[in-house]
């Protein structure tokens, strides 16, 4: 059984500062709003896909929601995560393991750190390889900020390119109302914020939200059921790269480089066919390094590739045009949120910020620090 594999319905929870929430109900909200997006019932879903919630993952987000599937997956690589395990739901589907995969996420982080909860600041301790690491006091920012200095290295990458990325995302965010953050900013504002870890000033960085996400993965057979145009699964890549830095090749080179083509090979489709993309950005170079390893530029050409507005709505290459995980939200793990954003454009919903007759959108999430990568190419036909 090979079925083809197609995206039945999308939701956000409520985004941005949700504080009388918990992480739970939070999943539950979106997936009710998919649910709803789809015209499908929750009697109809026999497959299940969470992470980051409860000892036994997912079973205790399902138990909540009051689901009980036959086909499950709590694949956690971090922010590619949820492209990670679409990809697995829709081998799933294809062979006849489950007919309608639901994947759901939420999470209060901001609430969290204002709350002064344990474990809301990203300590994932020194076990394991780690601990060869931590005594350097090297953090998830530094981490990145280290790879964006062997970037500027190498090919003479600026720090007003990586600049841009932040500006052209909250260009972006302007035209959306559920952004969190939508007023403009300038390079120069940007250049001359507080410094977090050099070169990373704060809006080189990632805001931090509330939210949650849901998709729902269906049957090719089941297409007529639906409440919308099905985007289908057009084809899909994974990649584990790493976990500590010294184990990491080469600073310059993401594991998009491998999810990327796989992902653009296996769905038969060039990146210059791509109308829009969705990419993880929790630092800007985090977006300029993965539009090099999809194949988008040459490698060392992603800050020249992204000056002129080419990211902005109404750009070459309208990217992250919700704002983002720069701008718009990022509740700890955005990678689903990105997915949402990509069917969304491709069935022309995006009052305000719509990519004109978008048919195919890229989907990138980076897990970790350039840990882990997975891609997806969506289309409407």
């Amino acid at each position: 059984m090979t079925r083809r594999v197609a995206i039945a319905g999308v939701a956000l929870s409520d985004v941005g500062r949700v504080d009388d929430a918990t992480p739970y109900a939070l999943h539950a909200q979106a997936s009710r709003r998919a649910l709803a997006d789809a015209g499908l019932r929750p009697g109809d879903i026999d497959g299940f896909c969470s992470a980051g919630m409860g000892v036994l993952q997912p079973l205790e987000v399902a138990e909540y929601m009051g689901l009980r599937p036959r086909w499950m997956d709590s694949t956690g690589v971090g922010g590619a995560t949820w492209e990670v395990m679409s990809a697995h739901a829709v081998d799933a589907i294809a062979q006849g393991h489950a007919d309608v995969v639901l994947l759901a996420y939420g999470s209060t982080a901001r609430a969290d750190i204002k709350r002064k909860l344990r474990g809301a600041n990203l300590d994932w301790g020194s076990r394991g390889p780690q601990q060869f690491e931590v005594p350097f006091g090297h953090t998830l920012i530094s981490k990145y900020a280290m790879a964006a200095r062997r970037h500027m290295h190498e090919y003479g990458t600026t720090i007003e390119q990586m600049a841009e990325i932040a500006v052209s995302a909250r260009a972006n965010a302007a035209l959306n109302p559920e952004a969190f953050y939508r007023d403009p900013i300038t390079i120069e504002e940007v250049l001359s914020g507080p410094m977090i870890a050099d070169p990373f000033t704060k809006l080189h960085c990632c805001i931090r939200s509330d939210g949650g996400a849901a998709v729902i993965l269906v049957a090719e057979d089941r297409v007529r059921d639906l409440r919308r145009p099905p985007v289908w699964v057009l084809g899909t890549g994974e990649y584990g790269s790493h976990v500590t830095m010294n184990q990491w090749d080469d600073f310059t080179v993401s594991p998009a480089a491998v999810s990327g083509p796989l992902a653009f090979q296996r769905a038969g489709v060039r990146p210059e066919e791509i109308d829009v993309c969705e990419l993880y950005d929790a630092f800007t170079y985090m977006l300029l390094v993965t539009l090099e390893d999809l194949g988008f530029c040459p490698k060392g050409e992603g800050g020249r590739f992204v000056e002129d507005g080419r990211l902005r709505l109404g750009g070459a290459l309208p990217t992250n045009t919700d704002g983002g995980g720069l701008s718009a939200s990022h509740p700890g793990m955005r990678g689903l949120f990105l997915i949402v954003e990509a069917v969304k454009q491709l069935r022309g919903e995006c009052t305000g910020r719509q990519v004109d007759d978008a048919k195919l959108a890229c989907v990138s999430g980076s897990g970790g620090w350039f840990c882990a990568s997975g891609t997806m190419i969506l289309g409407r036909d």
